[in-house]
């Protein structure tokens, strides 16, 4: 083959990476990460990453080698532990993406919504949303029973949703 075929032919690109899921004991996601992750490190086994994402009830992902037997060999007589996800397919980063990174605070919350401030100097009050910053995860409110109305901004999980905006 010549160099001009080969530049022309596009070579497919493999990982010798992959994502496993391991179903455990609800509850005990955190313990099960922790201990996998120390067996890895005393067996010097090739684990890249372990998570154990809080909306992933009873399941941790771990990253490792593509050898689903040496991660089975990890599992094995490791407490809470329930077996680990079959299939032939590996799982993507796109698939667990959302898995990974936190939604805001305020992502629920829309101007014009009537909140209870359930933290600070105003717990109990209600007040109306006014403004919202996403990215410092705050909000700016009016309080109903105040005698003048002057906007306080709060954190976003200092208050609870009562009423929605109708306008939505």
């Amino acid at each position: 083959m010549s160099e001009e075929e080969k530049v022309g032919e596009e070579e497919e690109v493999s990982f010798p990476y992959t994502i496993f899921a391991i179903k455990t004991a609800l509850g005990h996601e955190k313990a099960v990460a922790e201990n996998l992750g120390l067996k890895a490190r005393r067996k010097g086994a090739h684990i890249l990453s372990v998570i154990a994402p809080t909306k992933l009830r009873g399941y941790v992902l771990v990253e490792g080698e593509k050898n689903e037997k040496a991660i089975e060999e990890l599992l094995k007589g490791m407490q809470y532990v329930r077996g680990m996800v079959g299939g032939e397919r590996d799982i993507s980063l796109e698939e667990i993406e959302h898995y990974l990174a936190p939604k805001p605070v305020v992502a629920d919350i829309t101007e014009g919504d009537i909140v209870e401030i359930i933290n600070g100097p105003f717990k109990g009050e209600k007040a109306r949303v006014k403004q919202i910053d996403t990215a410092k995860e705050e909000i700016t409110v009016e309080l109903f029973e105040a005698m003048v109305s002057i906007p306080v901004t709060i954190k976003g999980d200092a208050v609870r949703v009562l009423e929605r905006e109708e306008n939505r």
